[in-house]
Protein backbone atom coordinates (compact mmCIF):
# COMPACT_ATOMS: atom_id res chain seq x y z
CA UNK A 1 0.00 0.00 0.00
CA UNK A 2 1.82 3.47 -1.08
CA UNK A 3 1.59 6.70 0.80
CA UNK A 4 -0.96 7.49 -2.02
CA UNK A 5 -3.54 4.72 -1.11
CA UNK A 6 -3.39 6.00 2.65
CA UNK A 7 -3.96 9.57 1.90
CA UNK A 8 -6.87 8.30 -0.28
CA UNK A 9 -8.35 6.21 2.44
CA UNK A 10 -7.91 8.81 5.18
CA UNK A 11 -9.47 11.47 2.83
CA UNK A 12 -12.72 9.33 2.13
CA UNK A 13 -13.04 7.82 5.70
CA UNK A 14 -12.68 11.57 7.23
CA UNK A 15 -15.27 13.25 4.21
CA UNK A 16 -12.82 15.38 3.93
CA UNK A 17 -12.46 17.79 0.71
CA UNK A 18 -9.15 19.24 -0.88
CA UNK A 19 -9.92 22.43 1.45
CA UNK A 20 -10.08 20.87 4.75
CA UNK A 21 -6.98 18.97 3.74
CA UNK A 22 -5.28 22.36 3.08
CA UNK A 23 -6.53 23.37 6.44
CA UNK A 24 -4.93 20.83 8.26
CA UNK A 25 -1.77 21.24 6.59
CA UNK A 26 -1.68 25.17 7.28
CA UNK A 27 -2.13 23.80 11.36
CA UNK A 28 1.70 22.58 11.22
CA UNK A 29 2.42 25.03 8.89
CA UNK A 30 3.31 23.02 5.63
CA UNK A 31 1.85 24.84 2.52
CA UNK A 32 0.52 22.96 -0.65
CA UNK A 33 -1.87 23.89 -3.58
CA UNK A 34 -5.59 22.29 -4.65
CA UNK A 35 -3.42 21.11 -7.68
CA UNK A 36 -0.93 19.70 -5.81
CA UNK A 37 -3.03 18.11 -3.58
CA UNK A 38 -5.31 16.88 -6.71
CA UNK A 39 -2.24 14.88 -8.04
CA UNK A 40 -1.71 12.40 -5.41
CA UNK A 41 -5.54 11.02 -5.86
CA UNK A 42 -5.15 10.80 -9.46
CA UNK A 43 -4.58 7.35 -11.14
CA UNK A 44 -1.51 5.94 -11.48
CA UNK A 45 -1.66 5.88 -15.19
CA UNK A 46 -2.69 9.81 -15.44
CA UNK A 47 -0.08 12.43 -16.70
CA UNK A 48 -0.45 14.23 -14.01
CA UNK A 49 0.24 11.49 -11.02
CA UNK A 50 2.64 12.80 -8.40
CA UNK A 51 3.67 9.88 -5.57
CA UNK A 52 2.82 11.35 -1.74
CA UNK A 53 5.79 11.44 -0.15
CA UNK A 54 6.29 10.91 3.26
CA UNK A 55 6.64 14.13 4.35
CA UNK A 56 3.36 15.03 3.43
CA UNK A 57 1.91 12.02 4.97
CA UNK A 58 3.46 13.18 8.23
CA UNK A 59 2.91 16.62 8.19
CA UNK A 60 -1.26 15.36 7.31
CA UNK A 61 -1.03 13.25 9.95
CA UNK A 62 0.52 15.79 12.48
CA UNK A 63 -2.29 17.75 11.65
CA UNK A 64 -4.76 15.78 12.10
CA UNK A 65 -3.95 14.73 15.84
CA UNK A 66 -3.86 19.06 16.03
CA UNK A 67 -7.15 19.26 14.26
CA UNK A 68 -9.15 16.44 16.60
CA UNK A 69 -7.26 16.70 19.91
CA UNK A 70 -6.18 20.61 19.34
CA UNK A 71 -2.35 21.66 21.05
CA UNK A 72 -1.36 20.93 24.42
CA UNK A 73 -2.26 24.67 25.45
CA UNK A 74 -5.91 24.34 23.94
CA UNK A 75 -7.17 21.64 23.85
CA UNK A 76 -10.19 20.22 22.39
CA UNK A 77 -12.47 17.06 23.24
CA UNK A 78 -13.88 15.16 20.60
CA UNK A 79 -17.45 16.31 21.42
CA UNK A 80 -16.33 20.17 20.06
CA UNK A 81 -14.82 18.63 17.36
CA UNK A 82 -17.99 16.54 15.86
CA UNK A 83 -19.99 19.71 16.52
CA UNK A 84 -17.98 21.64 14.40
CA UNK A 85 -17.93 19.13 11.83
CA UNK A 86 -21.70 19.09 11.64
CA UNK A 87 -22.31 22.90 11.35
CA UNK A 88 -20.21 22.99 8.75
CA UNK A 89 -22.43 23.85 5.38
Amino acid sequence: MTNNDIFKKLRVALMFRDDDIVEVLKLVDFRISKSELGAFFRREEHPKYMECGDQVLRNFLNGLVIHLRGTKDNPTTPGEVLSKAKKKP
